[in-house]
């Protein structure tokens, strides 16, 4: 970005004070620190400002105090729902400190991640909200001393905060409930399996299926190499071509099962009575599916807000030391996996 799309008159604050025929300082304080001008002087100076189109930046302020306005959030998926919602989360909490959030998205690829943190260090942002890709991103952010809290992830140690939802528990709850439903072959579609949400649902379906007495090939691993609705098309079409066809499917998130959803119908297979799924993290488009979808629920918003609070009090003169947060998840059934009764 040039110099020009910042300021587009050019206009310096030597050029304010010439106008208001005062000096730099007397600007400087009008702006920063009012109660030291009169109210007649500070108006002079605003009318200068407004006149000459003068727009100042924080940037050299911020690089002598440290206390940047800006919270930077790096997202697995902005196109996901999920991450939306916990981003509505953090401006909330951010805009009761008057503080902005910038948000980005990794796409869940880590060169892209490597990018964007390395511009938050550029940028001297007040921290940094992450779902990391894996653990690599988080040793840039302890390298560089950028406070961070990690968002739906636990961390691995005490070093840095953490917001997330016990993955094991909501797991288990998706797979129970389809036991519980009469279902004795299942499927998992996980997402990549590099990715701790991912791995953790699973390991929560397959303490369902062993607390149920039954082995550990009851579950069905189908991995895709993205969370989006295209993958889930793809996951649906290869779990129709099984030789032994499950009689449900839980999705690692809401997006896949929406995916295999269409994939089900556009092959003439009826959910629930074919084939019954159960999604994660309860976004909106859940209920409103063609087939309204049980789901995992995530707080969303409260993780986001929560995650923002955590990183505002830490990076305060006075900061707190880093929490782990664990919120529990809610199952939210629908018609997706309830059998009409004959």
């Amino acid at each position: 970005m040039s110099r020009t799309s910042e300021r587009p008159s050019g206009v310096s604050i030597k050029d304010v004070a010439r106008h208001a025929g005062v000096s730099i300082g007397t600007v400087s304080n009008a702006l920063n620190r009012p109660d030291r001008v009169s109210p007649r002087t500070r108006n002079r100076v605003l009318a200068a400002i407004e006149a000459l189109g003068y727009v100042r930046s924080d940037s050299a302020r911020q690089l002598r105090s440290g206390a940047s306005r800006i919270i930077a959030m790096l997202a697995l998926d902005m196109t996901n729902p999920f991450f939306v919602d916990v981003a509505r989360g953090a401006e909330q909490a951010a805009e009761a400190e008057d503080l902005g959030v910038m948000l980005c998205n990794s796409d869940q690829d880590r060169r892209t991640e490597n990018l964007y943190l390395s511009l938050f260090a550029e940028q001297r942002v007040r921290g940094v909200l992450i779902t990391p890709t894996g653990e690599g991103g988080l040793e840039v952010l302890r390298r560089q001393g950028i406070p961070h809290v990690l968002v739906d992830r636990v961390t691995a140690d005490d070093r840095a905060s953490s917001v997330s939802v016990d993955d094991v528990a909501g797991g288990a709850l998706a797979v129970r409930h389809l036991l519980e439903s009469g279902h004795a072959r299942i499927a998992y579609v996980s997402g990549p399996l590099d990715l701790t949400q991912c791995r953790d649902r699973r390991s929560g379906a397959l303490e369902a299926i062993s607390d149920a007495g039954l082995p550990a090939d009851a579950l069905t691993t189908l991995e895709t190499a993205t969370l989006d609705v295209t993958a889930g098309r793809d996951a649906g079409s290869r779990l129709l071509g099984l030789p032994e066809r499950p009689t449900a499917v839980f999705c690692a998130n809401d997006l896949l099962a929406l995916g295999v959803l269409q994939a089900l119908f556009a092959a003439g297979v009826r959910v629930p009575d074919d084939i019954a799924i159960v999604g994660y993290d309860d976004i909106e488009f859940a209920a409103a599916a063609a087939v309204p979808l049980t789901s995992v629920r995530q707080p969303a918003r409260l993780i986001g807000r929560t995650a923002a609070e955590l990183l505002i009090r830490e990076t305060s003169p006075d900061p707190a030391r880093p929490q782990r947060i664990v919120y529990q998840p809610e199952l939210v059934v629908r018609r997706s996996t309830l059998r009409q009764r004959s």
